[in-house]
């Protein structure tokens, strides 16, 4: 019943959006997302090059190097390490011999942990030695901003992808036939060989949304710090079309935001930019502190993200989609944005409350703060 409601709710705003009077926005809810077509080429990116924890979405490499190294008709007896790790169900159980081909489907299908972990040990050893040939296979793809650090994606070390990355590393392992094989399938029941049964439904929803998005496959993710992330590839009349979304807040904001990527990817021409109201960081800075905390701000015409750093990055939208690095300057009680080592061109000032242009406008900082 879920899966049918979720259909016919995605199925009326599609439907909706078949017109062409009208216009598609391209506010994303997410802190990453992009979409690009067979080629390569972006058609449309929100911080591509963000590094950002990637979830789930780190089974595709452990994927692709498990099918580097092993058969996958081969039977792979599930270590204590392996059914300890924390997972969603189905729990594995140590002792209990399945295929590389099960193993990968609960890895690919429900993002079960201890699969991944099982893969890993199997093909390496260790999850340890494993992780080395992650990182090698990223960049033999080119994800030269991905790390990684554990073969489940689960939150431990350092590790991180970003959009421009995920998009490159689906391409990679949908030419690997049995994940392409995997991905795009609904429902799979595994047998070990004790005699258990495991019935998979993939966490993929859009592949019961058929009559207007044709997905070819996708990879689901979560964790508390990473957010929901997706990944996939659609096809379309114009050809595949490639999207990754990071850090959405909601599973459905997830579904959202991709179907958003594949209409952009589609219609181009039909992208509305928002206007969005100017924003600065809450927190004043007293006199002489330098920002080191993650704020952003947006103007109509200005997209801007400021970074852990003593820098503001700038970001012309949607004329220019190249960055701008201004500085942080404080004197007094005024806080100076510059681009580079350019004069100041505005200054936030705390005695009258105001942002302002150098030029002499200004007006309340209530205006631009919700």
């Amino acid at each position: 019943m879920k899966r049918l409601l979720f259909a016919a709710v995605i199925t009326f705003i599609l439907l909706i959006g078949a017109s062409p009077a009208v216009a598609v926005s391209a506010s994303i809810p997410a802190k990453a997302a992009i979409v690009t077509d067979g080629s390569g080429a972006v058609i449309y990116s929100k911080y591509p090059d963000a590094k950002l924890a990637p979830a789930s979405t780190v089974k595709l490499i452990t994927a692709m190097v498990a099918i580097d190294s092993l058969d996958p008709a081969r039977v792979v007896k599930i270590s204590k390490a392996a059914a300890k790790v924390r997972s969603i169900q189905p729990r594995l159980q140590a002792d209990e011999e399945m295929t590389v081909s099960d193993l990968l489907h609960l890895a690919l299908m429900k993002s079960i942990n201890g699969a991944a972990v099982a893969l890993a040990e199997a093909a390496a050893g260790s999850e340890q030695d494993f992780v080395v040939l992650m990182n090698r296979k990223a960049k033999e793809i080119g994800a030269n901003s991905t790390l990684f650090a554990n073969a489940s994606g689960l939150p431990k070390g350092t590790q991180y992808t970003t959009a421009s990355d995920l998009v490159l590393i689906m391409k990679a392992a949908l030419t690997y036939p049995l994940i392409r094989e995997i991905l795009g399938t609904r429902f799979y029941i595994i047998k070990s060989a004790g005699g258990r049964e495991i019935f998979l439904e993939n966490s993929d929803d859009l592949l019961w949304q058929q009559e207007n998005v044709t997905v070819i496959g996708g990879k689901t993710g979560y964790t508390g710090n990473a957010r929901h992330c997706f990944v996939c590839a659609i096809n379309t009349e114009k050809g595949p079309l490639y999207t990754a979304v990071l850090g959405a807040r909601s599973r459905s904001s997830l579904w959202k935001s991709t179907l958003m990527l594949a209409k952009i990817g589609t219609r181009p021409e039909e992208i509305v930019y928002p206007k969005e109201k100017y924003r600065m960081p809450r927190r004043e800075l007293r006199s002489g502190e330098k920002s080191n905390r993650s704020s952003w701000s947006r103007r109509t015409d200005l997209l801007a993200f400021q970074e852990p750093s003593d820098h503001l990055l700038i970001q012309s939208f949607p004329d220019n989609d190249q960055p701008a690095v201004f500085n942080i300057l404080c004197k007094g009680n005024a806080v100076y944005l510059s681009p580079d080592d350019v004069e100041p061109v505005w200054a936030f000032s705390r005695l009258d409350q105001c942002l302002r242009p150098l030029d002499g406008a200004q007006a309340p900082l209530s205006q631009f703060i919700e």
